[in-house]
């Protein structure tokens, strides 16, 4: 298995990141930071025509289905510029859980994904860390449907997305369930996030659901569900390695500009060490983020390599935000310098679909540790 990305996969690449650089720079998130907005419609209607929303919705649906290391090249570069989009949430997660559903109505869904009418959010925890298998809403039989009871916390795109995946306990186990974000019962209340990325927690007080609600089936969650998050990890995964990327090229084009005692501080060989190390790590992390991509798509389990991309990411995006903070000085802690964004960002990140140590220890159970 190749860790080289493919020309095609370059093109992408390139094209993505010209696009990204042009519209939607880290000026443009400072812009909705100051306007009290946390995505730009108008932005993600262009990622929609240029097809990212369709980039693993099937050709059949009207999607591009290129694949998972082709939505981590995406997602790569939108971490470089910090974009704010529902693309992990509904092109990544939601059009995965899709696909594992041959029906007429998840057909539909992805449909409306790849053209950009339907923006989902998934509903997954409950507490502090990520765990889907301490799920605690319920999901009550009442007659030939289900009633939801409970809390969501961290919803990320949960304000402005149309529909919800709920992940809810059940007599036998876990059921997913995909309903409309308006549904009689539900309510949102917006959380203020550091990184102005959109997240809420919602409240299910009563929420009617039918059968045909229910993503999968009854009690079988994680056959729909694990693949979602599988995906979903791996292009954070890239996201932060985006963002840890962007961040050294930052902080090696600060040291060959700032002068001490009339040299450039990048002329100082511990700085030079410092800043070695990070291309090194950002460089193995890239590889563990495109064998995830590259594992996803063959369809193999890819529990393993998706745990170890998300962990070093998370490991590596800290790295870089802590380094640049350090090696810019003072300026590196304000929001007057981007630096500071992409700190948030990155801490953000660490925590959204597991943090390290919750991927760690999936990584040494299944290397039988």
């Amino acid at each position: 298995m190749s860790l080289l990305p493919t020309e095609d996969e370059i093109m992408l690449a390139d094209t993505a990141r010209g696009f990204l650089d042009a519209a939607a720079p880290v000026s443009h998130l400072r812009g909705l930071r100051d306007a009290g907005m946390t995505h730009d419609p108008a932005l993600w209607a262009e990622m929609v025509a240029m097809g990212w929303a369709g980039v693993l919705v099937p050709e059949a649906q009207g999607g591009a289905d290129m694949g998972h290391a082709a939505a981590g090249v995406l997602a790569r570069e939108m971490g470089q510029t910090l974009v704010s989009s529902p693309f992990l949430s509904t092109a990544v997660m939601a059009a995965t859980a899709l696909r594992q559903v041959a029906n007429t109505r998840a057909n539909d869904a992805l449909r409306q994904i790849a053209d950009g009418t339907r923006i989902y959010a998934l509903a997954l925890d409950e507490a502090a860390k990520h765990d889907p298998a301490k799920t605690e809403l319920q999901a009550e039989a009442d007659g030939n449907g289900f009633r939801l009871t409970g809390a969501k916390t961290f919803v990320v795109d949960g304000g402005f997305a149309d529909r919800v995946l709920v992940l809810a306990r059940t007599t036998g186990g876990l059921t997913l369930f995909d309903l409309p974000t308006d549904r009689k019962g539900i309510t949102r209340k917006t959380q203020a996030m550091i990184d102005s990325r959109d997240a809420v927690d919602l409240d299910f007080d009563a929420v009617s659901a039918t059968g045909d609600d229910v993503l999968g089936h009854v009690d079988d969650a994680m056959t729909v569900l694990a693949p979602a998050l599988h995906a979903g990890q791996a292009a954070l995964a890239a996201e932060m390695t985006g963002l840890a990327a962007r961040a050294l090229a930052m902080t090696v084009g600060y040291l060959k500009e700032r002068k001490q005692f009339g040299v450039p501080i990048g002329a100082f060989q511990a700085l030079q060490h410092r800043a070695a190390h990070l291309w090194s790590e950002t460089e193995i992390t890239s590889s563990a983020i495109l064998n995830a991509g590259r594992v996803l798509d063959s369809g193999d389990d890819a529990t393993l390599a998706v745990s170890l991309a998300k962990a070093r990411a998370t490991q590596t995006a800290q790295l870089a935000v802590q380094e640049g903070v350090q090696m810019h000085g003072g300026i590196g802690m304000t929001d007057a310098f981007d630096m500071g964004f992409y700190m948030k960002r990155a801490r953000v990140s660490a925590e959204w679909l597991g943090d390290y140590s919750y991927h760690a220890e999936r990584v040494a159970r299944l290397r039988g540790f």
